[in-house]
């Protein structure tokens, strides 16, 4: 752990911006009181000089001594928006000083906690064209030229598959969360519970589900409000019985309003180990035919490392069966730092995905979630270093291009291996609608189920209210009721009056 000596007296929100920085170049960092013993002392100044705001820094650090400083033109605002760009100028001022120190470049500039094609979205909105969006990320964030690139592509795509994605805030997107699986990985802190039948909590749950599906359908149904897309996740909801399947979309069918008006349903089957030919035969029955089949790794030597109980070759054998069966749009996901893998795992997993052509992959970088096996027993799992990540996110570049996909949305977490992102791409037209709408927030999203958020998006100022349904199963059975009155409140707020007659 590195220890910083943080000179001045900051709030602890700042405190937590010194942190996030930190951890983009340490992986762990404690900020400590000044004239403590510290690895990193850190000292600032500032100045406001007839408008001109400055920030001056020193870092001190093994005996070296580094410098840097930052000035911007005081901008007009309430007392909390100076304090925001107060705020900004200590990060382009820390960020560079830990640049130097380490020798470092960070990609991504100071951009720790907020989406970046959610913020290139919302300057286009404010009527910036993409050249004015893109220095603005570089001066203002501190993002690479590159970054900026790959910010206007996705958002370009995403315009492309959603033209009216800044329409669509009187309409929801549904999450509905199967939190079973066959077993738990490593990396997960999903709702993801090992299925078992002998306590009937796999069939009380589905009691509670079906009665929150139908109680907000009902809802919807009474404002008139379209559902854009829906989204079965988990946990893996193809863990559960074929019959539990169909009457599970039974009652999606009945509850929901404008059905037709449904852009797209995806179903998560991500565990290879699941699907079955009778599974299939009930998605396709409710016209459903985007799903996942999602590898992670084509080594058996790491899926067994990180608790997943199929074989490569089932997940060729159930891509192979979906296909055959009429499953027209599968995604598939890797991870690129698992355990024991370096770049030519990387490479070979990326070979096997050529072989199947999805209509689209996701790359996923490692992220250590806090409360995962993975990283609570760092010392048992063997990860890729930086700059083999970055190999690895770059061979993944190459080959989307090479293989005919676009990247069409992105987003970084804590704690990700290297800093660097999770891209998904898919072949031009196949981009998953209720990723774009996950991403951008550009409308509520309610969720259904075990450990599903719900984000209520105010049509009117943007602002987004936040709510979790309970994780364990059990909570949620003895709670869904409670969680649908809250749920109900909340939309009373955002939406007081019918939308469509």
């Amino acid at each position: 752990m590195k220890m910083i000596a943080l000179h001045g007296d900051f709030k602890e929100d700042w405190n937590r911006m010194f942190i996030h920085l930190a951890n983009l170049f340490f992986e762990e960092t404690h900020v400590c009181k000044a004239g403590e013993t510290g690895d990193l002392v850190l000292r600032f100044e500032e100045r406001n000089d007839e408008g001109q705001l400055t920030v001056e820094g020193t870092l001190t650090a093994e005996g070296n001594t580094y410098q840097a400083s930052f000035m911007e033109t005081a901008e007009d605002g309430t007392e909390k928006e100076r304090n925001r760009q107060w705020k900004r100028l200590y990060s382009h001022v820390f960020l560079e000083l830990l640049e130097n120190c380490t020798g470092m470049t960070q990609e991504w500039g100071i951009l720790t906690g907020i989406r970046p094609t959610k913020l290139y979205h919302k300057y286009r909105q404010q009527g910036m064209e993409p050249d004015e969006v893109k220095q603005l990320l570089m001066t203002k964030h501190r993002v690479s030229r590159r970054k900026a690139d790959l910010l206007e592509t996705i958002a370009d795509i995403q315009l492309t598959a959603v033209p009216d994605l800044y329409q669509l805030q009187n309409e929801v997107s549904i999450y509905i969360g199967i939190p079973f699986c066959p077993t738990k990985c490593a990396y997960c802190t999903f709702p993801a519970y090992a299925i078992h039948r002998k306590n009937g909590r796999v069939e009380t749950f589905l009691d509670g589900l079906h009665e929150e599906i139908r109680q907000l359908g009902e809802w919807l149904q009474d404002r008139g409000i379209r559902v854009t897309t829906i989204y079965f996740g988990g946990g893996t909801p193809t863990s559960i019985e074929a019959e539990e399947m169909d009457a599970l979309y039974e009652v999606m069918a009945q509850s929901f309003p404008f059905m037709e008006h449904v852009r797209e349903v995806t179903v998560e089957a991500g565990r290879p180990d699941t699907i079955t030919p009778v599974k299939i035969d009930v998605l396709k029955k409710w016209g459903i035919d985007r799903i996942s089949v999602n590898p992670q790794s084509y080594t058996d030597e790491t899926l067994k490392a990180i608790g997943r109980h199929h074989t490569v070759q089932e997940t060729i054998d159930k891509f192979k069966l979906s296909r055959s069966m009429g499953m027209r749009n599968i995604n598939m996901d890797l991870i690129i730092g698992l355990p024991n893998e370096g770049l030519d795992e990387f490479r070979h997993s990326l070979a096997e995905t050529e072989k199947l052509q999805p209509e689209s992959l996701t790359i996923h970088t490692l992220s250590f979630k806090r409360a995962s096996e993975m990283t609570r027993n760092k010392k048992k799992y063997e990860v890729a270093d930086r700059p083999t990540a970055e190999q690895m996110m770059k061979l993944g570049e190459e080959w989307t291009q090479e293989n005919g996909y676009v990247p069409y949305y992105l987003y970084r977490q804590k704690n990700i291996l290297g800093n660097l992102e999770n891209v998904g791409y898919s072949k031009p037209g196949e981009e998953s609608i209720y990723n774009i709408m996950i991403m951008e927030e550009v409308q509520p999203i309610i969720g259904i189920g075990c450990g599903a958020s719900s984000k209520f998006r105010d049509p009117e100022t943007g602002r987004i209210t936040q709510y979790h349904n309970p994780k364990d199963p059990a909570a949620y059975i003895l709670s869904y009721q409670e969680s649908i009155e809250k749920k109900l409140a909340l939309l009373d707020e955002i939406f007081p009056e019918t939308i469509l007659k």
